[in-house]
């Protein structure tokens, strides 16, 4: 069902997209372990890509308009939608993954960044903010409450933490039976605007910080983006929805109790 081109899902989608929210969860814990200096990124999309499938699900990102990855691998300044590839990450690297999967026609997407090696303390500093930013988006969110709730918790978490670019090209979005759904959810903005938070909707929150400026170019991949002065961006994501109890982060695999509870929040999970 539909709300203004809004998808307003029943509580058994919901618990479809739980499902495809924890392939999500478990396949970047995987990739977090795994991912080491000198492996290249093809060799982190193979990985993902045998986890997804040995979890009876599919990937939302290949093929996506094109795409060739079943996860996005954005290093060091590129903010998102690196394709997989040849590139080898090195000690002192970042890397943004992306994945995303499909559990019977539901979706569920998130990202983490993660540090390989020894990493400058700004660099991890940026990290930690990024994540934060997107846990105090989510703890700011409100059955009756609007969407631009999330952006001004972002954007006030971020410009609290210090000189950092929010990039604004690229948003947050609704998700269910599609990937990519109104409204979006962006990363700045003023409270209590925009759609109606209410129980079915689904958002995925993301924000993406850099260390300098807020503007980015796409290259000649047309897919990678990149800081448009070489700083380096941060990317963390996670699918949530909101229930009478509170938020449940559906690709955490804890429901995001630990880090709602810790804000004070409530947590809505089963």
């Amino acid at each position: 069902m539909f709300d203004r081109g809004i998808e307003i899902k029943t509580p058994e989608q919901i618990a479809v997209m739980r499902a495809a929210g924890l392939v999500v969860g478990e396949t970047l814990e995987l990739l977090r372990s795994s991912v080491a200096a000198g492996m290249t990124t093809r060799e982190l999309d193979v990985i993902a890509h045998d986890h997804i499938r040995s979890r009876g699900a599919t990937s939302n990102f290949l093929g996506y308009h094109g795409f060739t990855g079943v996860i996005c691998t954005s290093v060091n300044d590129e903010v998102v939608h690196g394709i997989p590839g040849a590139r080898v990450l090195r000690d002192g690297d970042i890397v943004s993954i992306d994945c995303g999967a499909i559990v019977d026609g539901w979706h569920g997407d998130a990202a983490i960044t993660v540090a390989i090696g020894q990493v400058p303390d700004d660099v991890i500093e940026l990290m930690r903010v990024t994540e934060d930013a997107m846990w105090s988006g989510i703890a700011a969110a409100r059955l009756g409450g609007r969407v631009s709730d999330i952006s001004h918790a972002i954007e006030t978490a971020v410009m609290g933490a210090g000189d950092y670019g929010i990039v604004e090209g690229y948003t947050g979005h609704g998700i269910g039976s599609e990937m990519h759904q109104p409204p979006d959810v962006h990363n700045y903005g003023k409270p209590r605007r925009g759609a109606k938070l209410v129980k079915g909707l689904a958002l995925a929150v993301e924000p993406m910080v850099t260390l300098g400026t807020s503007d980015t170019r796409r290259l000649d991949d047309d897919w990678t983006v990149v800081t448009t002065d070489g700083s380096w961006a941060a990317h963390f994501e996670n699918t949530f929805t909101l229930t009478d109890g509170g938020a449940w982060v559906l690709t955490a695999l804890d429901g995001g109790r630990e880090r709602l509870e810790a804000l004070g929040v409530p947590y809505g999970g089963d």
